[in-house]
């Protein structure tokens, strides 16, 4: 039960910010603050939540350090968008017309701000973290990744192999991110840095939702495979090749520090194996 309350309450948010962003569609300025105030206010229901369903402070969203590691997650998401696009534009899949909009990236700020803080805090808070107590790291990876995946089949230019993709460059990255550090808050930069660098300063498509309002005025083409297609560069081998190497690393380091979880036996299998 302790699952579905908080996944319902950081949902509630999620949702409410949605309405709220569409309420003020167009506006840059109040996206913005639409979105830091949805992002922030998940933070606050989801440690509100754990702390009564759990009876313990919610370490993962500790305020000591949260500033330090939001910047290295931003700079690791930052760090794999420039990878994945300098090598779609090395093969002409890439394309800069000019300057978009400055007010459009501004506002893309908070949107992307909030869609990272809800969506980590609803698949690698709630549901990796509960399920990986149940089933260990591997299998919660794996479940919560292709769930993650999946949901993405919702959007506008969404396909199946989209769908995969984000399930691995990011269901299982993220993942194995929070499996690493132990805390929600270099995810959140990750996916923040990620998409923000992608939409908000790219202009590229992101998950297949159409074109971003980005700093640049910018349009992919060439093979769906390396471009990514319609449903955007997260859908290229690049993003999905740059993913694997990312979530090997986070894996490897969650080894050396300890943080993977085993699968707990049953009783059943317990009294066999005594």
């Amino acid at each position: 039960m302790r699952l579905v309350k908080q996944f319902l309450a950081v949902a509630a948010i999620a949702f409410l910010g949605g309405q709220g962003a569409a309420a003020v569609d167009g506006n840059p300025w109040l996206t913005l603050v639409a979105g830091l105030a949805t992002a922030a206010l998940a933070i606050l229901v989801y440690r509100w939540v754990v702390r009564r369903t759990e009876r313990r402070a919610p370490d993962e969203l500790a305020r000591a350090g949260a500033g330090r590691r939001l910047a290295v997650g931003t700079l690791i998401g930052f760090g794999m968008f420039a990878a994945v696009i300098a090598n779609i534009a090395f093969l002409g899949g890439y394309h800069v017309h000019g300057i978009g909009s400055v007010s459009g990236a501004v506002g893309m700020i908070g949107f992307m701000a909030a869609a990272a803080t809800t969506e980590e805090l609803l698949f690698r808070g709630v549901l990796f973290r509960v399920i990986e107590e149940r089933t260990g790291t591997w299998i919660a990876l794996f479940g919560t990744g292709l769930v993650f995946g999946l949901m993405h089949l919702a959007n506008p230019d969404a396909s199946l192999w989209g769908a995969i993709a984000i399930a691995i460059e990011a269901g299982f990255m993220l993942a194995a991110c929070y499996a690493a550090t132990r805390n929600l808050w270099v995810p959140i930069g990750l996916h923040f840095g990620w998409n923000f660098a992608l939409g908000g300063i790219s202009g590229a498509v992101v998950s297949g939702n159409g074109e971003s309002t980005g700093l640049l005025d910018a349009t992919t083409s060439g093979p769906a495979l390396l471009s990514g297609g319609d449903f955007g560069p997260e859908g290229s081998l690049y993003t999905v090749g740059a993913g694997v190497l990312l979530t090997v690393i986070f894996l490897w380091l969650a080894h050396r520090r300890g943080n993977l979880v085993p699968r707990r036996r049953r009783a059943a299998d317990a009294t066999v194996s005594r």
